[in-house]
């Protein structure tokens, strides 16, 4: 991915952080020559360099990605960004948030490593849920269930990690651009470009 400097994130904190709220990417590989590409929700391991997945079996994916490196591309906040909100009008563009993350894929197929991980994940979803006590899902999956899917255990190689939001640009212009996201009914960007504001 090509990465500007003003752009660029490489604290491991602030990437951390990124894939806890925002764990829904594409797994891309590569199957008889042509790139293949499957969204799935990614369970992040902290500390450890690893991410957890599972796909259905009957996704060929699976069946040749321990074979190669692997891409996973994870998708933030984003919205166009009108020339009009500049103190000097320049171009129409887009800011956005975009993590990609390559890798090597371990295979898991092992039922009680595989109740474990779509465990874990599904508990994470479940967990924000606001329901009565008679509504929570009990977090059972049957044996046919689990031989349905495989498990992927992901270390990650590298991680290129960018955040364009306006770094580019003067102070004024990043609160114009800030107050007419919020205007738009884009408060998440909005909330990710003061964020980034304050760190600096």
């Amino acid at each position: 991915m090509f990465i500007p400097a003003p752009f660029s994130v490489e604290d491991n904190a602030t990437i951390a952080d990124f894939l806890k709220y925002n764990s829904f990417g594409l797994l891309v590989s590569i199957i008889d020559g042509r790139p293949f590409a499957t969204p799935l929700p990614f369970y992040y391991l902290e500390n450890t360099q690893h991410l957890e997945c599972h796909l259905a079996k009957a996704n060929p994916q699976w069946k040749s990605i321990t074979e190669q490196e692997i891409l996973i591309t994870i998708q933030g906040a984003h919205d166009y960004i009108s020339p009009t909100w500049y103190e000097n009008k320049g171009v129409p563009t887009w800011n956005y948030q975009m993590l990609h993350l390559y890798g090597k894929a371990t295979v898991i197929t092992d039922e009680q490593r595989l109740a474990k991980m779509v465990g874990t994940l599904s508990q994470k979803y479940e967990a924000g849920r606001q329901v009565s006590e008679s509504e929570k899902w009990d977090g059972k999956y049957n044996e046919k269930m689990l031989k349905a899917i495989v498990g992927l255990d992901i270390e990650i190689t590298e991680i290129q990690c960018k955040f364009k939001l306006s770094q580019n640009k003067s102070e004024t212009d990043q609160t114009r651009v800030i107050a007419e996201l919020k205007n738009a009914n884009s408060p998440r960007l909005a909330k990710e470009m003061e964020k980034q504001r304050n760190a600096n």
